[in-house]
């Protein structure tokens, strides 16, 4: 794995001909923006444009969100969409449904989604005089501790911030209420259950990514607290407020893959991120590289497996494909977010194909599997490729074989 210090990151191209909207840390996310780059409105989102936009919004769309209250959702006989696979995965939802419904009605903040948390106690009123060294060690143990998998620190990034947040009640756009002068963002990820991804599409693989959103709240608000704790300002988000992905590969969790989302060394694309602002003196984390764009240009896994073709095949470029519901002015590979919603809408419940078939996606705990990570970040790829097929990872599994598990 390849690392760059901080101190590189200031010392590139200094006297560069770069946009206005260009950094020095791109060069070494591999992040290409130009002078059409726009911040992204949260309206935009495809979830939100499933309340608003009548290209996106159908019966199935509102059967898809209903099917989050367990007597709404439409059993089937089928494995994997039955009434306990249904059960299961809205109660690993809970804790984030929960928290993102407590102020919607009083005071139209859903928590966690559209709008950042704001339950938390008062912090101290003296600060913790520390180097940014100091704390950033110290702000990583307490973390681990508090139940975030993995922490990453990158300097605040004002292009990644939303223009606005979203109102649903309202169907408006709101003020966004970040403060402008906080100078890092701490990013947090937590693993998304291995084997009941191995059953998507499933509802019973929607647990995973329920639990996923669950754990990280509670590691986010508890890492909040403690930065409150420490004298300093810290405001918790998890989708909302900015988008977490650009972060995540700044702050040195992983690189950006193909099926648009973040591949980590640890736990491959099978993660949920969560972020949190603040201006606790901070040292940035170093983006790292273990070979994953390499890997993505060869390998087409995610867009084999997925059933609406959302994925892309080609190279990454600034195509938005789906207009409105992506940034403008990035280099990329991009879904189609259209497409993959309603695939999500028409099966009744989130899909995770990209994720489960992704060569990354394994149980790194085991040593075979470490070395096939260690092929895919070199010249052994095309090889590790050929054994990921051959040996039939990334085959979906029936939920029966979940529910048989040893409970252990």
């Amino acid at each position: 794995m390849n690392t760059i210090s901080p101190a590189q990151i200031n010392t590139l191209e200094n006297g560069s001909s770069r946009t206005c909207w260009e950094r020095p840390v791109d060069q070494l996310t591999g992040f290409e923006i130009t002078e059409e780059f726009e911040r992204f409105n949260q309206k935009y989102d495809m979830f939100n444009r499933a309340v608003w936009d009548d290209e996106v919004r159908s019966d199935r769309s509102r059967r898809f969100f209903e099917s989050y209250f367990t007597d709404l959702a439409q059993f089937r006989k089928v494995e994997g969409f039955q009434h306990r696979d249904y059960a299961l995965r809205n109660a690993a939802w809970y804790i984030a449904d929960f928290t993102s419904d407590l102020l919607e009605m009083s005071q139209d903040r859903k928590e966690g989604f559209l709008d950042s948390y704001t339950m938390f106690r008062e912090g101290a009123t003296r600060k913790t005089e520390a180097p940014a060294e100091y704390n950033s060690a110290e702000l990583k143990r307490a973390g681990i501790f508090l139940g975030a998998d993995a922490i990453g620190i990158c300097d605040f990034d004002e292009r990644w911030v939303y223009t606005h947040n979203y109102s649903r009640q309202k169907l408006t756009d709101k003020r966004m209420d970040l403060p402008e002068d906080m100078t890092s963002v701490v990013v947090i990820i937590n693993e998304m259950h291995h084997q009941t991804i191995e059953t998507v599409p499933s509802a019973l693989s929607g647990a995973a990514t329920g639990q996923g959103y669950s754990r990280d709240i509670i590691a986010v608000l508890s890492v909040t607290q403690f930065i409150r704790n420490l004298g300093y300002r810290a405001v918790a988000s998890l989708n909302d407020t900015a988008l977490s992905i650009p972060l995540a590969v700044q702050a040195g969790l992983g690189q950006y893959g193909r099926h648009g989302l973040l591949i980590t060394p640890e736990f491959g694309p099978r993660v949920r991120i969560a972020k949190i602002f603040t201006d606790l003196p901070l040292v940035p984390d170093a983006p790292i590289d273990f070979g994953v764009t390499e890997t993505c240009n060869m390998c087409r896994r995610c867009s084999d497996g997925c059933p609406v073709k959302a994925i892309s095949f080609g190279a990454p470029d600034f195509d938005r494909h789906d207009g409105i519901s992506h940034v403008k002015g990035v280099k990329k590979w991009t879904i189609n977010a259209k497409k993959c919603f309603q695939y999500w809408a028409n099966q009744g419940t989130d899909c995770s194909i990209c994720i489960r078939v992704c060569p990354y996606n394994k149980d790194f705990r085991k040593r075979f599997n470490r070395g096939l990570r260690w092929m895919l970040s070199n010249r052994w790829r095309r090889l590790a490729l050929w054994l990921d097929r051959k040996l039939k990872y990334g085959q979906r599994k029936p939920a029966g074989w979940w529910w048989r598990q040893p409970s252990a």
